[in-house]
């Protein structure tokens, strides 16, 4: 059995006394926030009683004193009383963060948010070592707060394996993050203190990158500018009877203008709603920006591009906010049509929308990416966090010419993350050399594709930077391309064997190219799709192509006749998984073991079920 949750033990009850503390403050704040209530409540009836009794006693002096006294009083309690709220506000969410990731510590899906990520259908690794769907890697890691950050951590997943010194800093700010765990949760209760969707950057790129206004902006607000006053000018001499009524016809002049040059609907759908997304990116810059001391940590070096000389990105930030704030009172059409009555609300603001656009052009991708950046390297210290055992994986490096390659996995104890620690049936593993293959059989259900599962989704954590579940793990940079879990396609017109020869084609392919790192190929059953005569003469030449490649990784098959490639191909190996039977039932121990398998359970399964069963050899050629 797995020890590994021994360590998970005391990390969830280290977040369960963090949970009851925080429901303690919780009940304490709501316990104060109702005293303050009364004490409100109070402060206004007896302020009230006061007055009116001074007032009616005619000693006005002492009452406009006494009312000037009770309502600042009642307003430093008003004021009191909603900082509270919004630290109770804090605390509530903090818990649900921490609930949160008490449920990834315990593999609680239901209680994990579950978002999409995007990936294509044709990847070679993705589905098969469930990566990105629900109950998968993904699910399991993502605390990302934007829609930027949550792309950064999909393509650090599925776009391996990266350049050495990119994931050589990865890894430093890691785990550096991993020993913070108050930053990352301040940094996502930042993001989501107002809403719980994500900080859509897509959205805030196309308002803040798509061109705003027209031909002549300046002239025509000025021109506005001038008939706004004169009709204010002109309005209030006729109303005082000073001149004739000629404000209607500068107040007519600026209609007709502003009908003319309407923004409509482009500000209203670049403005409405978007400012809320502005404030919470300040607010999540603003933190960041104060974490750039000391300056020799990681996560000093990857926020250094915020910082400007100038002006703060926040800064920045919070002023196109204001600014779209403004613009998005066009939402309300009695209030937007009153501000542009009295002035050219709209032209003042999509003029200031246009030069703050110009300013903040060139900046804004560099703070989402710096955003993402941090966001990405957070999911990732969160998960080394809730599982200090798992160990960081070591690289070896790469060498300097493909001749020279040596391809290496080498891990003790070596585990699946998205599978229970109290059921997890940890293994070692060895394989080194190109054109090394692990010919693995075993009994249906012996644990084959998730052996092959665990190597290829701890090389994925490896690569992305993470910590691996094993004790001991070291490699070199690989490729990853699976065949474990093909389907067919009625929309593409492809059957389930052609699926399969086509991505077995696919891996193929891949080791033909030796100027980059080896393939790490993990095949599931090989050529399951057809027959028992085709399948033996197809897989014993892939096999043999395979170990003649630029690659090196694991196959499994159900066929015992393919075990004798060991003794015809030096780099063939043959490992196995295997059952005994107790009491009539199958038990599986899920160990690795040398050698090929010496027992079937396909026919005691289909006994065990009540299916019929024949006790005599089964003579085909009388059959037919």
């Amino acid at each position: 059995m797995d020890q590994y949750p021994r360590s998970n033990r005391s990390r969830a009850a280290q977040l369960d006394r963090l949970l009851g503390r925080i429901d303690r403050l919780i009940k304490r704040g709501a316990a104060a926030s109702a005293r303050v209530t009364t004490w409100r409540l109070g402060i206004f009836v007896t302020g009230l009683v006061c007055i009116i009794t001074l007032y009616r006693s005619g000693l006005y002096h002492t009452g406009n004193l006494t009312l000037a006294g009770f309502v600042s009083l009642f307003l430093a309690v008003a004021a009191y009383h909603n900082k509270l709220e919004g630290a109770i506000q804090r605390l509530k969410r903090w818990k649900q963060i921490k609930t949160t990731h008490l449920a990834r510590l315990k593999l609680d899906w239901s209680a994990i948010p579950l978002r999409q990520w995007e990936v294509s259908a044709a990847h070679l690794y993705a589905k098969d070592l469930d990566l990105a769907a629900s109950h998968s890697l993904l699910h399991l890691l993502d605390t990302t707060v934007s829609d930027h950050g949550r792309t950064r951590l999909t393509s650090w997943l599925l776009d391996q394996p990266p350049d050495v010194e990119t994931w050589t800093k990865r890894q430093r700010l890691v785990q550096e993050l991993a020993r913070r765990p108050l930053f990352r949760d301040r940094l996502t209760l930042l993001a989501q203190l107002t809403d719980d969707e994500e900080i859509n950057g897509r959205r805030l790129e196309a308002a803040l990158l798509h061109p705003v206004g027209f031909p002549r902006l300046n002239v025509i607000l000025a021109v506005q500018t001038a008939l706004a006053c004169g009709t204010v000018l002109l309005g209030a001499g006729a109303l005082f009877g000073w001149i004739p009524g000629y404000w209607m016809f500068s107040f007519g002049a600026y209609v007709v203008i502003y009908f003319l040059t309407d923004q409509g609907e482009e500000l209203l759908e670049h403005a409405v709603g978007l400012h809320h997304e502005m404030e919470r990116l300040g607010t999540v810059l603003c933190y960041l920006e104060r974490q750039a001391r000391p300056s020799t940590s990681a996560l000093a070096e990857t926020i250094a591009p915020l910082i400007d000389d100038h002006r703060a990105p926040s800064l920045h930030v919070k002023r196109v906010a204001r600014t779209l704030h403004a613009i998005s009172v066009k939402a309300n059409p009695l209030a937007h049509l009153f501000l542009n009555a009295l002035c050219p609300w709209d032209l003042w603001f999509a003029r200031r929308l246009s030069l703050i656009q110009t300013a903040v052009r060139s900046h804004l991708p560099v703070w989402l990416d710096r955003l993402a950046e941090i966001e990405a390297t957070c999911a990732l210290a969160n998960f080394s966090y809730l599982h200090p055992d798992y160990t960081w994986p070591m690289l070896i490096p790469p060498a300097t010419s493909p001749q020279a390659t040596v391809a290496s996995i080498t891990a003790e104890r070596l585990g699946h993350p998205l599978l229970p620690g109290t059921t997890r049936v940890p293994n070692d593993f060895h394989l080194k050399g190109l054109g090394s293959i692990h010919l693995i059989t075993g009994s249906n259900m012996s644990g084959k594709s998730t052996f092959l599962r665990t190597v290829g989704i701890n090389i994925c954590l490896a690569q992305a930077g993470a910590p691996v579940c094993a004790s001991r793990f070291q490699w070199t940079w690989s490729r990853v391309a699976c065949c474990i879990r093909i389907d067919d396609s009625l929309d593409a017109g492809l059957s389930f064997f052609y699926a399969e020869v086509k991505r077995l084609k696919a891996i193929l392919d891949l080791t033909h190219i030796r100027s980059e790192p080896p393939v790490l190929f993990l095949i599931d059953e090989i050529f399951r799709g057809t027959n028992n005569r085709e399948r033996l003469i197809g897989s014993r030449a892939y096999i043999k192509a395979l170990s003649q490649g630029h690659g090196f990784g694991l196959v499994s098959t159900h066929d015992l006749e393919l075990t004798d490639l060991e003794k015809g191909i030096p780099s063939v190996t043959n490992l196995h998984f295997q059952e005994t039977v107790s009491a009539g039932a199958l038990q599986f121990d899920y160990h690795l073991r040398p050698g090929p398998c010496p027992t079937t359970n396909a026919l005691r399964i289909m006994q065990l079920e009540g299916l019929p069963i024949s006790t005599t050899p089964l003579d085909l050629d009388n059959d037919v």
